[in-house]
């Protein structure tokens, strides 16, 4: 084995878990099996270093490797960096190597990844079965975060913050294994509702209280956590060390851009599991094909900064739940929407800001080159503007942010005056720095100048001697300065030339005098660049001395760019301030929107959104609406945008409607659709009671709850069944403010029982050539559920609506004339309601006084027959 192969050998034995990208000159190469991996999930050639031995072998261009490892990172592999660590022209023997960073999807700083969206690392630590922490780490930004659970049902709300957080890297303990712990069902390979590109174990004893808690101690530099938010909450802290230790372990630099983090727990905000963040549609589309116009991000996103655009997602997912917080948002924006001119110039002001978040993430994780902080100082060179058109808003929600505004106008000055204004994209490059900056390297520079100059009056000069006109001076990497010389001209050569490289057209040569000015040239070069590295360090550690500053300042203008941008889109699409009630249970919308549908609707021009409107308060009015219609009329239309202008209201956002009153909700349910999972083993109709299950042992009467077509995936009379019953616990024993859509027109018969119901139904119209959706909503039931006519619409053929049609007629008919008929009140004090017309007493009791296995085969035969003609001679 040759020495480099030994080095490349002892690094994979050293990480592997890793793909190794060995750094060879120009090149990352790849040996082995992780040639054969790469070059089938980037398509590169597969070829053999040692012919005999045939050791597979790929690789990627240095420049160009970043793309090579994105695309490999979004695929779920971790990549070991190999670089060189000693110049191949300094030493005699083979460069020495090492790994210098491993790369995981988690830790990555992608620089594809959306000025949107989060690439969050996440932990899952458990203690026993009924304590479990959770904490998320987003290191292109330092959003660090941590909570945790506790309780018989810890694990799956642990499950549920994963989910709806979505982290594209988890680490867990090696040694948990949450179907031998019980907690799930069966082993299963997959943790349920996660989809998480890769899982990452980590040794048991990083998960305890007594590594973990020094850990985060010593990073934070504080003698106790509580000063976090941490105290009694141990679980917590142990989930967030154990990403530290973790990011450490992967050498991600100095990490002095984490400089904090925060604790956060159920309650504290809009409660919003992740199947309802999915099935509303918040930040991702249901179907990919239908792209992001379909999320109400898009359709709320007005953000000028990247820092505002991913605040706005977080709202999204963890709207306010305290009235005062989200009135003195709304007054922030009601000031802003009612001056135009202030509003717009501060939003220009704000186009100027870039992601002063991820600028600084790069110089913490050592990744930032000239460029990077040129536009990180640029960036802080708009602040001061920023500031004076935010400080002519007077309300609380402005002069809060106002207030004590850093502009880091020093560390502004610092960059502008150590940086060129227009530098090479790489440290290597060199020219970087300001002149006048270091007295040194002013002069190298100017040493470096004249060289050249003197190397322009060495070529004009050996012409003159040499008679030669085409004689030139030129320099190359690999031969440094030569004269070049046509072979038509090599008779003309002096005899104190020294012959360098033999072309096919020409001769390259070069003189004592050249090799002089060619070291003296090179050495300054070298040593500039040595300069402007250092100077670059110390500029790097300004820089981060500022950490904390740097994300405070951004946190504000995020929070700035998010109001603005509120006050826009309700200037813009009419929208108007939400009532925020504290007490009460009070959901009312006059002429509510969709806001998704709307946008969609204009930017299509295919009409407009027709507006509806709805009451829930439970004292003087309904608290439950039972919604009945064709489908297609708009009933899942009506239950999303009850839920979108909730969380909108609670983000501190003005609102789709003429006017809108909302008492606080806790949290958002929604059963709207199902997905098979079959992989799992979990049919349509499972996935659907589970999360039912979910929403009837949690909700609370401040709770809104959305349930669409529940009880479909089933028979059905086991669908209507469990429907009713649904129906009567949501009223009767939680009282959550609740949208029940159905198509069993069975329970609207419910209004005569339950005082809180109220039946509404989505409008139509029978015309002569069929049915017309009006798309509004109105009071009463749903007199038919126009299903035939919808199928007529899809496309079906004539002939199987024609028989359609012919076998409801049938079934109305049998109905009609069936005992099933009025539904009585259920018998007190049971809550459960009879939906069938029971047999006559009699006949129960002749059952009942029956000793059935005393009886003959004849006799029960007997039996059978006589219950029969009683139950026909009551029909």
């Amino acid at each position: 084995m040759t020495p480099f192969m030994r080095q490349y050998t002892a690094a994979q034995q050293a990480h592997p878990d890793c793909l190794i990208f060995f750094r060879m000159g120009d090149f990352y190469e790849l040996f082995y099996d992780d040639a054969v991996k790469v070059s089938r999930e980037l398509q590169l050639t597969l070829t053999a270093r040692d012919k005999q031995k045939s050791v597979p072998m790929c690789g990627v261009p240095y420049h160009a490797a970043e793309t090579y490892i994105q695309r490999l990172l979004r695929k779920g592999y971790r990549i070991a960096m190999c670089e060189q660590m000693e110049d191949p022209k300094t030493v005699k023997t083979i460069v020495r190597r090492e790994v210098v960073r491993v790369l995981t999807p988690g830790t990555a700083l992608d620089p594809t990844l959306g000025s949107d969206e989060n690439n969050f690392l996440a932990s899952l630590a458990p203690v026993g079965k009924d304590s479990f922490g959770v904490a998320v780490l987003d290191l292109s930004t330092g959003d660090f975060r941590s909570t945790e659970f506790r309780g018989a049902d810890a694990f799956s709300l642990a499950l549920d913050e994963l989910g709806r957080l979505r982290p594209v890297e988890l680490v867990l303990p090696e040694g948990f294994h949450p179907g031998k712990a019980g907690l799930l069902a069966d082993d299963e390979v997959e943790l349920p509702g996660l989809d998480v590109r890769t899982r990452t174990p980590v040794e048991d004893w990083v998960f305890t209280a007594d590594y973990a808690l020094p850990l985060l101690q010593g990073h934070f530099h504080t003698h106790s956590l509580d000063g976090f938010g941490l105290a009694g909450h141990t679980t917590a802290a142990v989930a967030a060390g154990a990403l530290v230790h973790y990011v450490r372990s992967t050498k991600q630099g100095e990490l002095q851009h984490l400089d904090g983090l925060k604790y956060y727990q159920r309650g504290s905000s809009l409660e919003l599991d992740a199947v309802s963040v999915r099935n509303l549609e918040l930040v991702e589309p249901l179907w990919t094909q239908e792209g992001v116009e379909s999320t109400l991000f898009h359709a709320l996103d007005t953000c000028c900064t990247p820092m505002g655009k991913r605040l706005l997602r977080s709202a999204l997912l963890r709207p306010m739940a305290d009235a005062v917080c989200i009135n003195r948002r709304l007054d922030a924006v009601a000031e802003a929407v009612g001056s135009l001119r202030l509003r717009e110039q501060l939003r220009r002001a704000l186009d100027n800001v870039l992601d002063l978040e991820r600028l600084l993430a790069r110089v913490s994780m050592d990744s930032a080159g000239p460029r990077d902080v040129l536009a990180l100082g640029r960036t802080l060179g708009a602040l001061p503007t920023v500031l004076a058109e935010a400080a002519a808003f007077k309300v609380e929600g402005w002069q809060v942010l106002t207030s004590g505004f850093d502009a880091l106008t020093d560390v502004y000055a610092t960059i502008i005056n150590t940086i060129a204004e227009e530098p090479p994209v790489t440290l290597a490059d060199g020219n970087f720095i300001q002149p006048g900056r270091d007295a040194e390297l002013d002069e190298l520079r100017t040493l470096s100048q004249s060289g050249r100059q003197s190397i322009a009056a060495i070529e004009e000069r050996e012409r003159e001697r040499t008679g030669i006109s085409s004689l030139k001076v030129r320099y190359n990497s690999v031969f440094g300065y030569y004269i070049e010389i046509t072979k038509s001209n090599l008779a003309s050569v002096p005899i104190d030339y020294e012959r360098k490289q033999t072309l096919v057209n020409a001769e390259r040569f070069t003189t004592p005098e050249l090799k002089e000015y060619e070291t003296k040239i090179l050495t300054a070069h070298e040593r500039s660049v040595e300069i402007e590295k250092r100077i670059f360090a110390e500029l790097r550690t300004t820089v981060l001395a500022a950490a904390h500053r740097l994300k405070e300042t951004a946190r504000r203008v995020a929070e700035m760019d998010l109001m603005a941008g509120f006050a826009h889109l309700a200037a813009l699409r009419n929208y108007i301030r939400p009532q925020i009630e504290p007490e009460g249970c009070i959901y009312e919308v006059v002429n509510g929107r969709h806001p998704v549908v709307e946008r969609r609707l204009e930017l299509a021009a295919s009409g407009r959104f027709h507006p509806n409107s709805m009451h829930l308060d439970g004292v003087e009015g309904p608290s439950l609406l039972l919604i009945t219609g064709p489908n297609m009329g708009g009933k899942s239309t009506y239950l999303r945008q009850a839920a979108l202008l909730v969380i909108m209201a609670q983000m501190g956002c003005f609102v789709p409607a003429e006017r809108m009153r909302l008492s606080l909700v806790d949290r958002v349910y929604t059963r709207i659709g199902a997905s098979d999972n079959v992989s799992r083993g979990r049919s349509t109709f499972m996935v659907e009671m589970t999360e039912t299950a979910a929403i009837l042992n949690t909700a609370t009467e401040r709770s809104l709850v959305l349930l669409d077509e529940m009880g479909r995936g089933t028979a059905t009379y086991d669908g209507l069944s469990l429907a009713w019953a649904t129906v009567e616990h949501l009223h009767n024993r939680i009282g959550a403010r609740t949208l029940f859509a159905t198509h069993y027109h069975e329970l609207t018969l419910l209004s005569d029982q339950l005082s809180k119901l109220e039946n509404l139904r989505v409008a139509c119209k029978e015309t002569s050539t069929g049915i017309v959706f009006l798309h509004a909503v109105e009071r009463g039931p749903a007199n038919k559920s126009y299903g035939i006519d919808v199928a007529r619409l899809a496309g079906l053929p004539q002939t199987v609506i024609d028989r359609a049609r012919d076998v409801l007629r049938l079934h109305e008919k049998a109905e009609n004339a069936s005992v099933r008929g009025a539904v009585p009140a259920p018998p007190q004090p049971a809550l459960q309601m009879t939906i069938f017309t029971p047999l006559s007493q009699k006949i129960v009791d002749r059952l009942q006084e029956t000793d059935i296995n005393s009886l003959t085969p004849m006799q029960a035969l007997q039996l059978l027959d006589e219950l029969k003609r009683e139950l026909e001679g009551q029909a």
